[in-house]
């Protein structure tokens, strides 16, 4: 099949996705030892994909290159050396660029397999939301069950992530969300407890609710002002989860802080965190997998956007009014 050529959505500049962002047609090339074709048929979008854009992102790939970290489709073609995976067979990939395109070349240490009870467009929304949730709070955070964990950015697909798997994990879950519709989305994820991210009150209401105690754990993928409004309530030896800074300012916490609280502030990459302890990997593979099968973590897409439409809908990211996850279909 390693012949011919396949459409892909191509970063040539950094900017904005409407400046940055060109179709282009690739030749197919050989499959090396170790990695399988999927022909996609849906991929996530993730803030990060804005970020990458801008060149803001961690990761910076050379241009030009194919952004998208997430994707589902089947299988299309198999290296000779691969065993345990059938042509045919539908997957989710959790790649660091490349799904936004027709086919995506992957390795098949990255891949899962597609529940059937999951459409692909569900599929693809879930990698990397699951991988960061549990990166956070079962890695770094150590969440345990009965204790306390505050949700930032609660409506998005990463934070309603968190919520699911914090519920599931024991803990007793507030999200913060700034909008109904999203407060209700994390309600309906497993939160006991939702607040208005709009309402200045917001971490005096937490405090109430825990006797003045604070919250153990914070998940936090927005910074900005909510990052030192949600400060106020860590519990002393809590631990307070980075993950990202949605709100696009980057806080900075005085060091006294830390002291006087008696916590911890911990910098989140989960996908950095396996790549430098590779024992973590079939672990975390094996929790994403149960709980892929279980359902329970099946992520809110509440937009689907055709391959055509790619950059407009990346962009809508930018304006933090999508509830869930947004989805382009490729085929």
């Amino acid at each position: 099949m390693s012949t011919g050529s396949y459409r892909v959505l191509q970063c040539h500049r950094l900017g904005p996705p409407e400046t940055a962002l060109e179709f282009a047609d690739i030749p197919r090339g050989p499959l090396p030892p170790g990695h399988v074709r999927v022909a996609v048929r849906a991929a996530g979008v993730n803030f990060p994909d804005l970020l990458i854009l801008t060149g803001d992102y961690q990761h910076k790939p050379q241009l030009p290159f194919v952004p998208g970290f997430e994707a589902s489709g089947d299988i299309v073609e198999i290296a000779p050396d691969v065993t345990g995976w059938r042509l045919g067979t539908p997957v989710l990939v959790h790649s660091r660029t490349g799904a936004f395109a027709e086919e995506l070349v992957a390795p098949v240490s990255i891949l899962l397999p597609k529940p059937p009870q999951y459409s692909y467009e569900q599929a693809a929304a879930f990698p990397v939301a699951a991988n960061t949730a549990w990166g956070s709070l079962v890695v770094r955070g150590e969440l345990r069950s009965g204790e306390r964990l505050l949700v930032l950015g609660a409506g998005g697909g990463t934070g309603l992530a968190a919520v699911a798997l914090g519920a599931q994990m024991g803990a007793r879950v507030i999200a913060v969300a700034s909008s109904e519709e999203k407060r209700r989305a994390a309600r309906q994820a497993g939160a006991e407890v939702t607040l208005d991210a709009n309402r200045e009150t917001w971490p005096s209401e937490i405090l109430a609710l825990t006797d003045q105690r604070g919250v153990d754990v914070v998940f936090d993928p927005v910074g900005g002002a909510p990052f030192h409004a949600a400060w106020k309530t860590v519990a002393a030896n809590g631990r307070y989860l980075v993950i990202g800074f949605a709100s696009g300012d980057r806080p900075k916490l005085p060091a006294n802080k830390l002291l006087l609280r008696g916590a911890s502030l911990i910098g989140v990459r989960a996908g950095e965190q396996m790549r430098r302890n590779p024992a973590l990997e079939p672990l975390m593979r094996q929790s994403l997998t149960t709980w892929l099968v279980s359902g329970q973590g099946r992520p809110l897409v509440s937009e689907i956007h055709p391959f055509n439409r790619a950059a407009r809908a990346i962009s809508r990211l930018g304006q933090r009014q999508v509830v869930g996850k947004l989805v382009l279909r490729i085929a």
